[in-house]
């Protein structure tokens, strides 16, 4: 196969995998979607480095809808490649333990309500703290990541793995090195995966939970594009408003929480 479209070929091996094994696990993280949701709770999604993509791919964009709740700090994002805002910061920040529960202590997580946490290697500080973070709150906890991973050791000092502290884990089927095309005569594959094959999943628990949502008898205001029929420029006013009030009575609800509170059964 030429390597003009051997990364193709790969990310269509990767999502046929992730098609093949993990239906019955997206179903599962749908269902708690929907059910949140059907409580006017939040679908939290987070990330760090290039996991955070996979949340911003989810809302808002064309195609989802009120109730999905990225948590993006800036300062797990780059916004140069060197100096300040840039990789070594980041890299060193997600890896630090002690960080995470600062900027959760201002959001909106509240029992019942559900957490998609995002990573590659399922092994650094800043996934890990957020889902132990979420469990002790009662939230749903989601792990997106390589199963590929769960064999190297964890730094992190609970002895603990992303997965581990999952209710839930979603395997992408990446492998642990993330770029999977060799080229001849280079040392290192090239052509990074795993932040594609998330945005996929993203889009899967969307779908998903709309389809339970929608056996229900329920609907959800839903960002469109305006060349949908029938959808005008100001069609996507609704969604921001509801956004808005999610968030609201969501915040509210985290002002009496108790941060010992029982998780559902």
């Amino acid at each position: 196969m030429s390597n003009r479209s051997a990364y193709t070929a790969r990310l269509i091996e990767l999502l046929e995998n992730l098609a093949a094994t993990q239906d019955e696990a997206l179903d599962t993280v749908a269902h708690r979607c929907a059910d949140t949701l059907e409580h006017r709770g939040l679908i939290h999604l987070f990330g760090s480095g290039h996991s955070v993509i996979p949340t911003l791919e989810a809302f808002p964009r064309y195609g989802s809808f009120v109730g999905l709740y990225p948590l993006n700090d800036p300062r797990l994002m780059w916004h140069n490649v060197l100096g300040p805002g840039g990789v070594r910061e980041l890299l060193w920040l997600e890896r630090t333990e002690g960080y995470i529960d600062k900027f959760l202590a201002h959001e909106p997580l509240d029992a019942g309500d559900v957490l998609v946490v995002y990573s590659h290697s399922g092994l650094n500080a800043a996934g890990i703290d957020a889902a132990l973070y979420a469990r002790e709150r009662g939230l749903f906890v989601v792990a997106v990541t390589s199963g590929a991973s769960l064999a190297r050791p964890t730094p992190h000092s609970s002895g603990n793995r992303l997965a581990d502290v999952a209710d839930v884990m979603i395997d992408t089927g990446v492998p642990v090195e993330d770029a999977v095309v060799p080229v001849p005569g280079w040392d290192r594959p090239v052509g990074g995966s795993s932040t594609v094959v998330a945005a996929v999943v993203s889009h899967e628990i969307i779908v998903r939970t709309a389809t339970v949502l929608a056996e229900r008898g329920i609907t959800v205001p839903t960002f469109v594009s305006p060349t949908v029929p029938g959808a005008t420029l100001s069609s996507n006013d609704e969604v921001f408003a509801d956004h808005e009030r999610y968030v609201h009575a969501a915040r509210g609800r985290s002002l009496v929480r108790s941060p010992s509170a029982s998780r559902p059964e």
